[in-house]
């Protein structure tokens, strides 16, 4: 961030936060949600899943404004917070996580965006495999030769897309509320005790989801400098996220009232286009598809574009080799981009080959972003407890300990904070599927190499004591996710 932004006047009032983090959170999941949410729990173990994802997403959510208040000087996101906090490798690792979860997410967009357009147009039938992999492939390259031209999203595709999202959610809520609720639907096998799926196991299952439609609530904390007031982000924190989970508590829990839960897990991806579709008629699709198209296409241009950032960061911080933040002569990095690129095709090739679901997608996703949240979560609790991470070999401002003066009632509030947080990343990650937390697991070797490659080439240590330890359980998890593909019992679905 140069010092000129710095240095304006804080100028962004309560309500352009709010609208930040509506923003960044809502986007394509809630459009799946109601077929991704009946596929593993009944109505009842819904809404005790969504109290759960509230307290625990919101303590997270805190977390990053917590600490963008306390070290106002990290202004690289949670990238580097984890970094400051735990050294250079668990920063590392985060940022890596972060950056192949946006890349696995690109394709579960086009997947999204491409399956919606085949109930319409006959040639996209998710079916044709080998067509939606043709089409996304086109659609990755031909954005990214735009994006080398340093082609940015305009804001009015900002608007468009805001508008394109909320409009089809809201008419959504309100016409099914209206229309096409039936308390007596909603009520059949309330727990589902027909389905014989215990309820600790149907929150267990429910849980990937919830996190994967809040991804990019950290967003708002960014902004917190050029907030009017300190105490405008904790409001517009609460007042942005009650507003997202109240979008999508109603989406799920309305969706159960027009359709059963084995009818609802049977949807196609667009699952909200369906429901609306069955309580309304055809218009009804028609009108979430329109939303979901364009809402899909401009998050896929957005994120496509801010996936080189994590690499360009890790580049200039010398975790990866410094050729990696090059820019061109219209500033983009199209090194960064182009490995982007690459690794979203090798992804499109490798799922579509092997008929991987969007759900998959999805839960490998999440797995990747949990990342950079457990490890933020553990850097608010060293700073409550210690007053600093963990000692680091660098010097310097990044891992300084400098930051405004917190009083002792503000510190026991923060370590509140960051252990909610963190019991509740650490229990994601437990309640994941085995499965995606060690492919989880394989996909950090590449990037692993990488950063070996890169310290041993500057005469620098690669790991310290704690980090070899974290460098074996990934690796132990590795061995596991090769031995299952070889033996096939590993496989996304």
């Amino acid at each position: 961030m140069s010092t000129a932004h710095n240095q304006r006047a804080p100028s962004v009032t309560i309500w352009t936060l709010v609208s930040l983090i509506i923003g960044s959170t809502v986007g394509s999941g809630i459009f799946a949600l109601p077929q991704n949410i009946a596929s593993v729990a009944s109505p009842g173990a819904m809404l005790i899943g969504w109290a759960i994802a509230g307290v625990g997403m919101l303590s997270v959510a805190f977390v990053f404004q917590t600490l963008a208040r306390r070290k106002p000087h990290l202004d690289s996101g949670v990238y580097s917070y984890v970094r400051a906090g735990l050294g250079d490798f668990i920063g590392f690792t985060s940022g890596w996580g972060y950056w192949l979860g946006s890349v696995i997410a690109q394709v579960g967009y086009a997947t999204l965006f491409f399956g919606t357009l085949g109930h319409y147009i006959p040639f996209f039938d998710p079916d044709n495999t080998w067509v939606m992999a043709i089409s996304v492939s086109l659609l990755t390259w031909g954005i990214f030769f735009a994006l080398t031209r340093g082609i940015k999203q305009a804001a009015a595709m900002n608007l468009i897309t805001t508008i394109a999202k909320l409009v089809p959610i809201l008419a959504f809520i309100v016409l099914i509320a209206f229309v096409g609720f039936s308390w007596d639907k909603f009520t059949l096998d309330f727990w589902g005790e027909n389905s014989g799926i215990p309820l600790s196991e149907q929150l267990q299952g429910i849980m990937l989801f919830t996190v994967w439609v809040f991804i990019g609530i950290e967003g708002a904390s960014v902004y917190s400098k050029q907030a009017r007031s300190r105490q405008d982000v904790g409001r517009a924190t609460v007042i942005g996220f009650l507003s997202v989970l109240a979008l999508l508590v109603a989406v799920s829990t309305l969706s159960y009232g027009v359709l059963t839960r084995e009818e609802l897990a049977a949807l196609p991806d667009n699952s909200m286009g369906a429901v609306l579709e069955a309580a309304v008629g055809p218009w009804g699709g028609v009108l979430i598809s329109i939303g979901l198209c364009l809402s899909v296409l401009g998050a896929y241009i957005s994120w496509q574009m801010l996936c080189a950032e994590p690499i360009v960061m890790m580049a200039t911080d010398g975790l990866l080799p410094k050729r990696l933040a090059t820019t061109n002569a219209s500033g983009a990095p199209y090194i960064a981009q182009l490995i982007s690129t690459a690794v979203v095709q090798f992804c499109v090739i490798l799922f579509f080959a092997n008929e991987t679901s969007y759900n998959a997608m999805v839960q490998l996703a999440t797995i990747m972003y949990l990342l950079p949240y457990i490890f933020s979560t553990l850097y608010l609790i060293l700073l409550a407890v210690r007053g600093k991470g963990l000692t680091h070999p660098h010097a310097g401002k990044l891992f300084d300990d400098s930051g405004p003066e917190v009083s002792a009632t503000d510190n026991r509030r923060h370590l509140a904070i960051g252990i909610i947080g963190f019991i509740y990343s650490l229990w994601l990650i437990y309640a994941a599927d085995p499965v995606y937390v060690l492919f989880g697991a394989l996909a950090v070797i590449p990037g692993l190499i990488a950063y070996v490659w890169t310290r041993l080439a500057v005469k620098e240590k690669p790991f310290n004591t704690f980090e070899w330890v974290v460098v074996a359980l990934i690796a132990v998890g590795a061995v596991f996710a090769v031995i299952g593909l070889v033996n096939g019992s590993l496989v996304l679905e």
